[in-house]
């Protein structure tokens, strides 16, 4: 499984942006796909996840902000970011994970979202 993430850039406080994660290779046996973040200088953070079924998840500090969906047929994961912060400034790295009988994760390059005051 192969992850190209895209869509990154600059915003001032307040401002929008959308990312996109596409898939491709061997993806029917991926459960999940999530994004991560890393800001300078800090641990990997969770961001959001979106399960197979269209369930999702997300992390306190940008819950209600973020928007994560998936477009199945063109194996597309997007994170739809509102209202972003100074402190959403990081690399967001798309992750997809495989179950079948074990558990495994794939990882795509970051793509960087620096957000000014």
């Amino acid at each position: 499984v192969q992850l190209q993430a895209s869509g990154g850039g600059s915003v001032q406080a307040g401002g929008s942006l959308r990312l996109s994660c596409a898939a491709s290779g061997d993806v029917l046996n991926i459960n999940a796909m999530s994004w991560y973040r890393q800001a300078p200088g800090k641990e990997r953070e969770w961001v959001a996840t979106v399960h197979r079924g269209g369930g999702t998840m997300y992390s306190d500090s940008v819950k209600d902000r973020f928007t994560i969906s998936k477009n199945r047929g063109e194996n597309t994961m997007y994170l739809r970011m509102n209202s972003l912060k100074p402190e959403d400034t990081a690399v967001y790295v798309c992750n997809a994970q495989e179950v079948g009988g074990w558990i495994k994760d794939y990882w795509g390059l970051g793509t960087l979202v620096t957000v000014s005051s």
